[in-house]
């Protein structure tokens, strides 16, 4: 399985974290470096296989940059890395031990339905024109 793009961001278009992540990528993604795919998708379940995770357990973004995949905390800090400026200061995040950060990770994943609605407000044009599937 080959990625359709090279900087990919796979989400849970249910979730409003998840949702609102990839609003907010998209937004200051001034250069278009990243593309979207719902984890719903069948692209999205394609790539939650390919990367050995579970494709009915969207706990988890995948990131995709310069074709190399990051998930749970990781996934959060190098797409801020990605965007540059100011955003890639959240790169700091990378110096927490990967234990502890994907600890802290989880529990707001495995709660984030409960901390927002299921069912996401409709995605901008600028999103929706980026989403691949």
């Amino acid at each position: 399985m080959t990625t359709p793009e090279p900087d990919l961001i796979v989400f849970d278009a249910a979730c409003i974290f998840c949702s609102g992540f990839a609003r907010f990528i998209s937004k200051h993604d001034t250069l278009h470096r990243f593309r979207f795919v719902t984890a719903q998708s069948q692209t999205g379940h394609d790539l939650y296989v390919a990367h050995g995770l579970d494709p009915t357990d969207w706990s988890t973004n995948i990131v995709i940059v310069d074709a190399k995949a990051y998930t749970k905390l990781a996934a959060f800090t190098a797409a801020m890395r990605a965007l540059g400026g100011p955003w890639k200061l959240f790169g700091v995040l990378d110096l927490v031990p990967r234990p502890i950060g994907n600890w802290f990770y989880d529990r707001v994943a495995k709660n984030r339905y409960a901390f927002g609605r299921r069912s996401c407000p409709i995605p901008d044009e600028t999103l929706r024109n980026r989403i691949l599937d």
